[in-house]
């Protein structure tokens, strides 16, 4: 599977370390920036271009996902959600992790890197990227009410104020 990852400065050596151990379980990585530590550095084109290319991938037929870091990882999310077609989860413990993916098919995550030891989050997203999307109907039902609302600004059956 491919995974795309951005920082900003607060995670460029939790991103370091997580594209090696990622590509280490057999994933192939694409660092969509920052390459060098710059304190005064703008997150969202780094998140949004991880996010785009993630969702290329996918209307492509490609397996992806994303990674996106930051201090507190509220910023990075907000900014790949930007993105059509992305579902971006806050990912703060193993169980936010695994429904992110169970629940609502997230295909980009976002952690805090201020927030957690290295080991923490490299479980996060080695349970991100082995937990299948369970399909249950009530959760696709969900999604796709997102997505219409996302390309059309109205979800049938519902007045959206």
């Amino acid at each position: 599977m491919r995974i795309h990852v951005a920082t900003d400065h607060a995670g460029l050596e939790f991103s370091r370390t997580v594209q090696a151990h990622v590509a280490s379980l057999g994933h192939e990585v694409i660092d969509h920036g920052p390459v060098e530590y710059d304190a005064l550095d703008d997150y969202p084109g780094f998140c949004i271009d991880a996010a785009r290319a993630v969702a290329h991938d996918q209307a492509e037929g490609r397996e992806a996902l994303g990674i996106v870091f930051g201090g507190s990882g509220n910023g990075e999310q907000i900014a790949a959600n930007k993105v059509q077609g992305i579902r971006a989860a806050l990912v703060w413990n193993d169980a936010t992790a695994a429904l992110a993916r169970e629940h609502n098919d997230a295909n980009v995550i976002s952690i805090g890197a201020r927030q957690h030891p290295v080991d923490d989050v490299l479980r996060f997203i080695e349970i991100f990227l082995a937990t299948p999307f369970s399909g249950d109907i009530r959760h696709v039902r969900r999604i796709g009410q997102i997505g219409e609302y996302e390309t059309t600004g109205a979800i049938a059956g519902r007045d959206v104020v």
